[in-house]
């Protein structure tokens, strides 16, 4: 199992600091949110792109990929009812992908509640049709850079537009493209009522990619949720891909969180193996 962790929590570090400690703990990959290095993705230069990697690669570490894909941007949206806007948003999505082919990394995870949310007036079906238009203009030029899109279910608390495993699985059997695929989340899994493991054995086909971390918005280990069954569903089910660290409460701050959560993590393996 891979362990990776969200680049974000690490505010006001480095890249060279956030490399250095992460991989002092541990972990072996870096997921990135592009918003941290550049407020638009054009900004980011060749070079700048190719330092990322080797300073990354000077410490033995991956950048897996990228998500928070359209966080902090401005005239983009998934689902409007304005095609200029939907056509800057398959755009975006493409230089997303060309970034991330750039760092090496292979997934792209589309969480953006805000940027996915239903106007006033757009009802469930034609915000699937338009995302489904989006995603497929999108596919074929991100596929060219060997990386994955991945639809992330989130809670409805967050969006009103997929927010559960099986409604993202109608959204990628439409899209039907096969660099277009799910990601797991364990928070978002866990605000759709169904046992987790069941969840993964159902869509090991399509995930490609895998968040962790708990309710209470920390990481794994830092709140109530056992991930023994989580581990062993994912070892169950064959999963081969990386599984990525990400919270939403920074306040015990970066070092704790990052090491804590490998910490657990590695125990729950442990105790997996050992019975």
């Amino acid at each position: 199992m891979k362990f990776a962790i969200c680049q974000e929590l690490f505010e006001g570090w480095s890249w060279k600091k956030q490399c250095e400690f992460a991989a002092s703990v541990g972990y072996t990959g870096m997921e990135v949110a592009p918003f941290t290095l550049g407020s638009n993705v054009q900004e980011i230069t060749s070079d700048q792109r190719q330092e990322l990697v080797r300073v990354a690669a000077d410490n033995g570490l991956e950048i897996i990929g990228l998500h928070w894909l359209l966080a902090k941007t401005e005239g983009l949206h998934l689902t409007t009812a304005d095609s200029d806007v939907r056509k800057a948003t398959s755009d975006y999505l493409i230089e997303l992908g060309d970034l991330c082919g750039d760092l090496d990394g292979k997934v792209m995870v589309f969480g953006s509640p805000f940027q996915r949310n239903l106007e006033e007036g757009t009802d469930s079906p034609q915000a699937f049709d338009r995302a489904v238009d989006v995603f497929k203009s999108a596919m074929p030029r991100i596929a060219d850079r060997g990386v994955h899109l991945l639809m992330e279910p989130l809670t409805t608390k967050e969006t009103d537009f997929i927010n559960t495993c099986d409604q993202a699985a109608e959204l990628i059997a439409a899209v039907d493209h096969p660099n277009f695929a799910l990601h797991q989340d364990v928070k978002a899994m866990l605000g759709e009522g169904t046992p987790l493991p069941e969840l993964i054995h159902k869509h090991r086909a399509i995930t490609r990619h895998f968040h962790v971390n708990d309710s209470n918005l920390l990481g794994p280990g830092m709140g109530e949720t056992d991930y023994h069954p989580i581990f062993e569903a994912l070892l169950e089910s064959g999963y081969d891909g990386w599984v990525s660290v990400e919270v939403f409460d920074y306040s015990p701050g970066a070092e704790k969180i990052t090491q804590e959560s490998i910490d657990y993590m590695r125990q729950i393996l442990f105790d997996l193996e050992s019975k």
